[in-house]
């Protein structure tokens, strides 16, 4: 994965120090003028062009492990998270490339991880792991790309997750859209891609109009908080206001984690902003651990959807990740984190990213209720990325997947 970076440091023409990040980015501005005016100008693109392999060699080099490896010794799907990233934005490049240019003139950054699905095996620490991946849908400043990872067992490697990122190009400064090449399926497997990469576009179109924050909830959603806010009420007395906990049963407001990291030069990006992958790492570490302390046993990763990049984090801002869970359902615990950056000048937060994470506890656990109409929609979206997880995952003894 290192080569990956070194490849995209060159591909960009950034310095690895940081004293050099305005000069690097000085330099950049003069690739304004490779920028195609129009997609047209651009030559068509296979999915085999941007198709790319990519070895972790945990096995074979054991002095990469401690890097990704936990407590309990499984790999870190933190860090798996990370190279996923990185790995998303070189599968662009290599979509987007002119073999006139050593240099590209675009910016490609992740604006959306759409979805991870994790397959019922484990991560081993001991054993090599295999990513691949290409851009699978294109529009005119956005790229679809599609991603696996495997790791070997007996000989073979084997399926660990599947996950679809939209990446979005900018031009040489990072500051407006710019065209990618079009994409061209050549058989019937690739235009069914290309054809669900349509699909997840209007699906994103779709549930981003029904959002909680812009529709009111439906009918059967109004019915189930009703009826759980009639379970909390005390029958001892006729009052709206007197609330109690049912059995088996937790507040929403008392599964709260909160974290702040200061962000430093060393986990910047390419383009001298906060590499997206760390904001990712951070933001499950602190989920993973919100849904341990709320389950009471070691919880495992299921799905990670629908985190959007809202803005970039400015090296040397604050960064607070705020975790809760918002629904749960016999195992599965469903967690929301969100995250906003404040710098040391201005006290003022702005939202940069929502995260939401599925994971299974080994126990059943509590329900968990809300008090509020705010946190009766945070239940109802919780229960809605809960329902659009693909299939439910039976939990295995050898399924280890932790921070």
């Amino acid at each position: 994965m290192h080569e990956v970076r070194d490849k995209l440091r060159e591909i960009v023409g950034v310095s690895t120090n940081w004293r050099d990040h305005v000069k690097a980015m000085e330099e950049r501005k003069l690739l304004h003028s490779l920028l195609s005016k129009s997609q047209k100008g651009l030559p068509p693109r296979r999915m085999k062009d941007s198709y790319i392999e990519v070895l972790l060699p945990l096995g074979s080099e054991p002095e990469l492990r401690e890097k990704y490896l936990t407590v309990q010794n499984t790999v870190r799907f933190g860090r798996i998270l990370e190279d996923l990233d990185s790995l998303g934005v070189l599968i662009c490049y290599m979509h987007t490339q002119n073999h006139s240019s050593k240099m590209s003139p675009l910016s490609i950054v992740t604006a959306l991880v759409d979805k991870i699905d994790m397959c019922k095996q484990s991560i081993s620490p001991e054993q090599d792991i295999k990513f691949s991946g290409h851009v699978s849908w294109v529009g005119k400043t956005s790229m679809e790309v599609k991603m696996q990872m495997f790791q070997l067992h007996n000989d073979e490697f084997c399926p660990v997750l599947d996950a679809t990122f939209v990446m979005v190009a900018r031009d040489s400064e990072n500051k407006g859209p710019a065209f990618v090449n079009p994409l061209i399926p050549e058989n019937l497997e690739e235009e069914e891609l290309f054809k669900q990469g349509e699909l997840n576009k209007g699906r994103r179109i779709a549930l981003s109009s029904t959002s909680l924050l812009k529709m009111a909830p439906n009918a059967d959603e109004r019915s189930t908080i009703h009826e759980m806010f009639l379970s909390t009420l005390d029958p001892k007395t006729i009052s709206f206001q007197s609330r109690i906990l049912p059995p088996n049963a937790v507040w929403m407001e008392d599964t709260k984690l909160k974290s702040l990291e200061v962000c430093h030069p060393q986990e910047r990006n390419i383009f001298n902003r906060i590499f997206g992958g760390f904001l990712m790492r951070k933001a499950y570490e602190l989920a993973w651990a919100t849904a341990c302390s709320f389950g009471g046993s070691r919880a495992f990763v299921v799905t990670v959807d629908d985190i959007m990049f809202q803005k970039p984090v400015e090296v040397g801002s604050l960064l607070f990740l705020s975790s809760q869970v918002c629904f749960t359902q016999n195992n599965y615990i469903q967690v929301r984190v969100h995250s906003e950056v404040a710098s040391l000048q201005r006290k003022e937060h702005t939202t940069t990213n929502v995260f939401h994470f599925t994971f299974m506890s080994q126990n059943e656990v509590p329900m968990v209720l809300p008090k509020t109409y705010g946190e009766s929609m945070l239940y109802l979206d919780g229960q809605r990325h809960f329902h659009s997880m693909s299939v439910p995952v039976a939990l295995k003894k050898d399924y280890v997947v932790e921070p």
